[in-house]
């Protein structure tokens, strides 16, 4: 037998091992045929891309069906070996183990898969030989544009990147991701000086991205339910673009996002944490020996603003304070401020770890995804998020049950206000302010039935409204009383916080007169009672010992949370309703998300008996009966934007 008839041989074998393998799955073991594929698609055009580069991964099928029957889906061949077809292969074979094929192959591309109409025993050959790409003439075919349809919606972005950098090989299941990875590549200049800067993005596909599928499925990346273009584009947004790494801390750092992948696999992964609770986690306190020249622990906190502009992070440094002075013996902290809302922080972070710090807290949302980065390339330390929207292997999260307060907010307007209309002012609509809005709502119409909340956001997109602005139009709505988003930690920060009446100055414009009610934030309790339970070895870094990630969302009964309210203003009545309700919520006999409640569409959204958990709270879309406003688009104000960790 000679040598090309045994690779037949061979290659006929694998290729009857797949069509076995799908024929027992019920389904059909030839290869895809576009011509059946298109029997219901209306193509507006043909587009000739000329001769390109075709990743043969991408290569699925034939374009017609007599043509299909001859291989598996593997495109591994299935005619007898005596036949015509079976010669023909091996003289394919024989051209390109000897000299190497030229002719280009023909093709249709459809979303972004290739469709061979001439050239089959070439593609088959080629893939037995595991070669990557193959060049081809290719023309593609333009499925009329569907709005419903988001396969059609993704290929006509993905169309779009292609004419841009000419890349076809990386594939993405979210249709804005396309632009986030041109954001992200544009200015791409390679370090091999010998690529010419209008091949950039061909060397960027070759080097930089197969290098990187390479060690995503050397490491089992291809097992995962998402695209090795998703996976890819998580790395860039985590990493940034380098052809610097050497080989093992290219796949070290692959391998804590696969890791960070495979741990997103629902809520059953993640630990929430409610209200204090110490678990004990034994052999932990051994990976806290290095603490610091001092032998103290020491604690970073890592801000977006500063305290002197900030009433946000004012409040967080007040709870640092509090910890080194009620822990002074035993831990030492140090703050950072002003970092930038994006990976730009990552340096800053790690210069923090270099320091020595074991735990460091980082006080906004913004901050996740230079926080995941740092976290993944420094196992041995802490990093912990202040945000309630994800949930990753390497980053604890921490923040608190905002609504419950402003749910006693609400009681409080809604018994004082004359009117019967509020005013809420709130910056931009990310989830926990949504809850906190539905929430103040609630309160409001638990004493006022007819109360209504006029809703105005102050950021939109980019543009930031003026708060005296924002006030002088819900006046004009004939509001009486409004809540700010502020929380009170000092009023040197901000005049407008909490629920207040209005009153006209000299000036004509609306100023606070009477605060009435107020949340607060007491984030020392917190960052204490963390801290001690790390010293205790109570809580370990990252997972416990079930491999759920530990996160934190306290309310009321925590103490991380407070609600102060105008005793003087607020009558003896609403006073202890105010206090009855918020016993009940420390108590947790009442919740304040029970039906039955209303969306603004006079839909029942939550049946009487039923309460809204956790998930349902964090992933509110919607605003409560009574609210007069609306939610802006919500997408731009997500603070990671990777395809992971959202647990709600």
């Amino acid at each position: 037998m000679s040598a090309e008839l045994n690779e037949y041989v061979s290659a006929r074998k694998l290729g009857l091992k797949e069509y076995s393998n799908y024929i027992s799955q019920g389904r059909s073991g030839y290869l895809p045929f576009l011509d059946g594929i298109l029997k219901n698609i209306d193509i507006v055009s043909e587009v000739d891309l000329g001769i390109i580069d075709i990743p043969l991964r991408k290569v699925k099928g034939t374009y017609t069906y007599l043509r299909s029957i001859s291989f598996a889906r593997n495109y591994m061949p299935l005619m007898e070996i005596d036949s015509e077809f079976a010669a023909k292969w091996q003289n394919v074979y024989n051209a390109q183990v000897q000299e190497g094929l030229r002719e280009p192959i023909k093709v249709y591309e459809y979303l972004n898969w290739f469709y061979v109409v001439e050239g089959n025993k070439r593609v088959s050959v080629l893939k037995y030989l595991d070669v990557f790409s193959y060049h081809g003439k290719v023309t593609r075919l333009i499925p009329k544009y569907d709005e419903n349809n988001k396969d059609i919606r993704i290929y006509y972005e993905f169309m779009d990147f292609n004419k841009k950098t000419g890349i076809n090989e990386i594939w993405l299941s979210n249709e804005k991701g396309y632009q986030e990875l041109w954001e992200i590549i544009k200015d791409y200049n390679p370090r091999n000086r010998f690529v010419d800067m209008s091949d950039r993005f061909k060397y960027f596909a070759s080097s930089v991205y197969n290098n990187f599928r390479k060690a995503f499925y050397q490491l089992g990346g291809d097992k995962l339910p998402i695209t090795t273009g998703d996976a890819f584009l998580d790395f860039l947004k985590i990493h940034g673009i380098s052809e610097e790494y050497n080989e093992e801390e290219f796949k070290d750092r692959i391998w804590r996002l696969l890791s960070e992948l495979r741990y997103y696999s629902g809520p059953e992964a993640i630990d929430i944490q409610q209200s204090p609770a110490l678990k004990v986690e034994k052999g932990f306190i051994s990976r806290l020996a290095n603490l610091g020249h001092s032998g103290k622990l020491k604690v970073g906190f890592a801000h977006v603003t500063d305290s002197k502009t900030s009433s946000w992070t004012y409040s967080h440094e007040l709870g640092r304070m509090h910890l080194e002075q009620v822990l002074k013996d035993s831990v030492e902290t140090v703050s950072r401020f002003n970092l930038p809302e994006s990976n730009d922080a990552a340096p800053i972070l790690q210069s923090m770890v270099d320091e020595g710090c074991r735990i460091i807290f980082t006080t906004s949302p913004t901050l996740i995804n230079p926080t995941l980065k740092v976290a993944m390339d420094n196992p041995e330390c802490n990093l912990l998020n202040c945000s309630c929207f994800h949930s990753f292997k390497h980053v604890n999260t921490y923040f608190g049950r905002i609504h419950e307060p402003r749910f006693l907010s609400g009681i409080v307007a809604g018994a004082m206000s004359n009117a019967g209309k509020l005013g809420y002012i709130a910056p931009y609509p990310t989830t926990d302010i949504i809850s906190g809005l539905n929430a103040f709502t609630l309160g409001a119409r638990m004493v006022n039935p007819r109360c209504e909340v006029y809703v105005r956001w102050t950021v939109t997109g980019k543009e930031r409204l003026d708060a005296d602005e924002v006030t002088a139009e819900l006046v004009s709505k004939g509001v009486d009383i409004i809540s700010h988003h502020n929380t009170l930690v000092n009023r040197m920060f901000s005049k407008e916080y909490g629920v207040y009446t209005l009153k006209k100055t000299d000036d004509g414009d609306y100023a606070p007169d009477k605060y009435l009610a107020v949340p607060v934030w007491n984030w020392g309790i917190f960052y204490e009672k963390y801290v001690r339970s790390i010293q205790a070895g109570g809580t370990r870094l990252g997972a416990d010992s079930s491999g759920r990630v530990r996160n934190y969302w306290w309310g009321l009964d925590s103490g991380l949370l407070d609600f102060f309210y105008a005793k003087r203003h607020v009558p003896p009545e609403t006073r202890k309703l105010v206090e009855f309700i918020k016993t009940s919520i420390i108590s947790q006999t009442y919740k304040v998300f029970s039906g039955p409640i209303y969306d603004i569409n006079g839909n029942l959204v939550v049946d009487s008996g039923d309460e809204l958990q956790r998930e349902q709270i964090l992933s509110m879309d919607w605003l409560v009966e009574g609210i007069i406003g609306e939610i802006p688009d919500m997408d731009q104000y997500t603070p990671s934007n990777l395809s992971t960790g959202k647990i709600v």
